[in-house]
């Protein structure tokens, strides 16, 4: 199993995902990994790690996609690029999967150019897992795109109730629009389109509101991209913003210093399903091979189970 690896994507580069690849390489006996990006760069990130050498391999892709370039472009002027470079040797079987925590855009744009899409897809999308009282669940679309078509919300449902099956091993998962009431002509003229054509599934169970999310009312949740980026950044505002007021109603309680670390332990236990690190990343569903998009600010614990999902993806034949 071979996996390539952006290495100067994100904002941590290299140092975050030249670790993550480390840590990966020890928790998979099978795994290989290509490192792309600058070698010169790559490889003194790699001096003071220990690793087996045989199973790390330094591909040169001098040129770097900058988080805030336009992704057309920067894919079309930058063909040496390490995102572009890795997509390519995936489309030439020469790796099993790509990862990036570099410009979303970009990745989107590359993959859909160079893997191209599976036969009848209308646009690839992504999905994101949320946690529920039921466990991981999906939400899509998470931001891939803003608007959909009423049949576009028909493929992402169908692609994500297979990851879900093949991937989270969640057995007839139930489908959900995500839409301002239950009742079927609720929402948008759009929104009532998509119910319509969602309806033929056999898997459908109609409408939920936000407040459904959480509990775990359906397995996959779908929407546009627009509404799918905001809860997906509010998610991951959520822990953070609980453990600083409960910490200073704790402070402010007079309770002993003890019983404070116990208490903030199991709520940091608690929350700890919000952590998008446990996951890492999902791959781009309906490009015709493994690239997978993790956060910009991914920590190397994130990358390492990013790899390890893509390595995942792989060998349960996602895509067939």
């Amino acid at each position: 199993m071979k996996v390539a690896v952006d290495a100067v994507g994100g904002d941590h580069y290299p140092y975050n995902p030249v670790k993550g690849v480390v840590a990966a390489l020890d928790h998979d006996d099978d795994l290989e990994v290509i490192l792309l990006g600058p070698e010169d760069i790559v490889n003194e990130e790699l001096e003071d790690k220990e690793y087996d050498s045989s199973r790390i391999q330094v591909e040169h892709a001098p040129q770097i996609i900058d988080m805030k370039e336009a992704p057309s472009q920067a894919v079309k002027k930058k063909r040496n690029s390490s995102i572009v470079k890795g997509l390519s040797l995936h489309a030439e079987g020469k790796c099993n999967a790509f990862i990036s925590t570099g410009n979303t855009g970009a990745l989107l744009a590359a993959s859909t150019f160079i893997l191209g899409k599976l036969e009848g897809v209308i646009r690839p999308t992504v999905a994101t897992y949320f946690p529920t009282m039921k466990g991981y669940r999906l939400l899509v679309d998470a931001g891939a795109n803003l608007e959909l078509k009423p049949e576009m919300y028909v493929q992402f449902a169908l692609m994500s109730s297979i990851y879900c099956q093949e991937i989270m091993n969640i057995d007839h998962p139930e489908i959900a629009l995500l839409n301002v009431g239950e009742e079927e002509e609720k929402g948008t003229d759009n929104l009532k389109e998509a119910y319509k054509a969602l309806a033929d599934l056999s898997n459908f169970i109609g409408n939920v509101e936000g407040r459904d999310i959480l509990p775990g009312k359906a397995d996959v949740v779908v929407c546009d991209g627009f509404t799918g980026n905001v809860l997906l950044k509010f998610g991951e505002s959520v822990p953070e913003m609980l453990e600083l007021l409960v910490g200073q109603a704790v402070k402010e309680s007079g309770m002993g210093d003890d019983l404070k670390q116990k208490f903030l332990a199991i709520l940091q236990e608690a929350l700890s399903d919000f952590d998008y690190e446990n996951v890492g990343g999902l791959p781009f569903l309906g490009v015709d091979g493994i690239s997978m998009v993790g956060h910009g600010g991914s920590p190397p614990r994130a990358i390492k189970n990013m790899i390890l999902n893509a390595a995942e993806a792989s060998r349960a034949n996602l895509n067939d």
